[in-house]
């Protein structure tokens, strides 16, 4: 099982020794993170679309998972929520698959044991969180649900699902817990 501890230097961050299976998960999840909310190509055609990080197309997802990642700003006002996604999606989704980006490369340089500091802290935790929202929704997660999935026997589907978002869940907590004590 993953271990969260604190930096041999002594700096603010944390080690993850990680399993080879873990390091594999990770970097799929990462994968398919990066992919699931990786923008549109910019259109080409106009290049202050493309400077300014507009997205004239952006409209509310129909995926609940993509949802809960890009929520509407003002669920109330149809008009203004679909402004203010014009003119911030592109930008989010660039940040949450960099993010993703990130633990993929952080995965293929330090292999098992990866060290975590920095703006690195950051891209790790906003990763463990969006990956940890995808899969409680796709699992319709909730305090009341959450018990009753933590029980499904090993041949229902959503079984393996729910110990992955729970191992998420242990590492996303681990190295909060591990930073606050650097602190």
């Amino acid at each position: 099982m993953a271990v969260v501890s604190p930096l041999p230097s002594g700096a603010d961050g944390a080690r993850i020794e990680l399993e080879e299976v873990e390091a594999a998960l990770l970097r799929s999840l990462a994968e398919q993170l990066r992919d699931f909310v990786a923008p549109e190509s910019a259109d080409a055609e106009d290049p202050l679309v493309a400077l300014v990080g507009l997205d004239p197309t952006a409209t509310t997802p129909d995926d609940p998972a993509l949802l809960r990642l890009l929520p509407d700003a003002y669920p109330d006002d149809e008009e203004a929520s679909s402004r203010f996604r014009r003119f911030t999606e592109r930008d989010l989704r660039v940040a949450k698959a960099g993010n993703a980006e990130a633990v993929i490369a952080a995965l293929d340089a330090r292999g098992l044991t990866i060290d975590v500091a920095g703006e690195d802290i950051d891209r790790w935790l906003g990763f463990l969180n969006d990956t940890r929202l995808t899969l409680g929704v796709r699992l319709d997660i909730s305090e009341e649900s959450h018990d009753e999935l933590a029980a499904l026997p090993e041949d229902d589907p959503r079984a393996t699902l729910f110990q992955v978002y729970d191992w998420l869940t242990f590492l996303q907590e681990s190295l909060i817990q591990r930073l606050m004590r650097s602190e």
